[in-house]
Formats: C-alpha cells, structure tokens, sequence
C-alpha cells in the first residue's frame, strides 16, 4: 500500500524517502528531499530548494520553504533545511533564506513549533526549542538550544535567543536575550532566569545558585556591562555554566534585554 495518497501532487524531481508518508491535497516541489521516517499531513505545500531530515511531523495547512517577502530577495537559490524529529504544527510558516545574509534558513532536531508559527529567513533555530502558537520571528533571527517562546511572542530582525531562556506569553523582544533568562512584557523586560527549566534539564543546585549570583552582577548592581563581565571572571572560570551566561552577553551585537 504506497504511503503516498493519490491526491497528493509531488514533483518529479522532488526526492522522497521510501517510507515518506504524504497526505491528500499537500503539494511538493521540485529540489525538495525529505528524509526516512517524515510524515506531511493533508494540505501541505513544501516548496524548495529545502532539505527535511528524518522522522519530522509536518501539520495540516503549513508552508515550508516558501520565497520570503523581504523586498531585496530577487529569486536567488536560497535554501531551508530541517533536520530530525521535528514537530510542525497546523498553519506554520517557514521561509527560506536570503544570499545577502546566509542563503539559508536552518532548524535543527528535536523542536515544537506550534500553530502559526512563523520562521523568518535566514533564522537559525538549534535544538529542543519549543515555539508556542503565534511566536513570529523576523528574518535573521537566532534561537539557541532549549529556547522556549511563549505563546504570540515577536522577535526582531537579528536578534539572538540564548540557550534555556524563556519568554512569556505577548512578549515583543527587540534586543538580544542572553542565556538562560527569562523575559516579559512589551518592549520585554529581563525578570530572573529560567531555574525552573534549569532543574528540570539536571542543572546542579550549585551551578543554578552560580547563575543567580552571575544574573543580580548584571541585572541589580547598577554596573555597565563591562563591569560586570569584569566581576564575574571568577565565577565564570569556575563554572561552566556561567560561562555560557557570559560569552552570551559579549556576543551580543544588538545590546541585551534588560
């Protein structure tokens, strides 16, 4: 019985694994492969050059590897890849890159974007990230591993997402969040860090009270952040985990949420 449902429209160049499940009315373009184990629902479109690793999910009603609308994309070949056990829920949105930045639109293993969601080109989402419904990122964002986005949060353009932070829901984020913290509100605020995630992942008690010491030099001692870099020099040669914190902030190019 082929897995392929008959009203399903695939192009002939497109590549498909043997095992590729594709529902009734998704379309598949040209310069499209799609690893063992996928599964696209009914009323997909996945246009290409995009790359779809193994064992993903794709809902009902998404689009995948869509031209962007950025005004300087001329039809240039840009790519999207995705790599391996990726969920993509109902109605999401995902283009791809652009030759002025990356060429390239790039989602790793193991995430959840939710309903809605819209990737913009040329972002980078790493690993176990979770979007929730309506999170919008503008083109050229990035999400590092472990990043939770809650529900209609908005990201602009070149903004980066450090690894396990976390946004509350209607957050609108327009400065670089640095590892770990926990933002609100719209412009977003910094409010703490993600302990609670930090637990859950294993985090030590002793890394986690690091991290808080590390969070209150930065965000409660009223010191530039230079200065604070400065401080936390100890700390951070001591526990790695700091060291991430701080290697997030002097990465930063667009200035950090505070």
């Amino acid at each position: 019985m082929s897995l392929i449902d008959p009203r399903a429209i695939i192009d002939p160049q497109a590549k498909l694994a043997d095992d590729v499940e594709v529902g009734p009315w998704s379309i598949i373009g040209p310069n499209v492969e799609i690893g063992a184990g996928t599964v696209i629902g009914p009323h997909v479109v996945i246009k290409g050059p995009t790359v779809i690793g193994q064992h993903n999910r794709i809902f009902q009603f998404s689009s995948v590897g869509e031209d962007t609308p950025d005004l300087k994309y001329k039809g240039e070949d840009t790519r999207l890849v995705i790599g391996d056990h990726n969920t993509i829920r109902e109605g999401v949105t995902i283009h791809r890159g652009t030759v002025q930045d990356r060429s390239e639109t790039t989602i790793g293993n193991h995430n959840l974007l939710m309903a809605y969601v819209h990737v913009g080109h040329d972002s980078v989402i790493g690993n176990h990230c979770i979007l929730v419904n309506n999170t919008a990122l503008a083109g050229h964002v990035w999400v590092d591993d472990w990043a939770i986005l809650s529900g209609f949060t908005l990201v602009h353009q070149f903004c980066r997402i450090g690894a396990h932070s976390f946004s509350g829901m209607g957050t609108a984020i327009g400065k670089d969040v640095p590892a770990y913290v926990t933002v609100m509100g719209a412009p977003a605020e910094a409010r703490s860090m993600n302990f609670e995630g930090l637990r859950r992942r294993g985090f030590s008690a002793e890394a986690c009270a690091a991290l808080r010491k590390a969070y209150k030099v930065v965000y409660r001692q009223g010191l530039t952040v230079d200065q604070a870099l400065e401080a936390l020099q100890a700390v951070e040669s001591e526990f790695p985990e700091v060291r991430v914190f701080t290697d997030s902030i002097r990465a930063s190019t667009r200035g950090i949420t505070r």
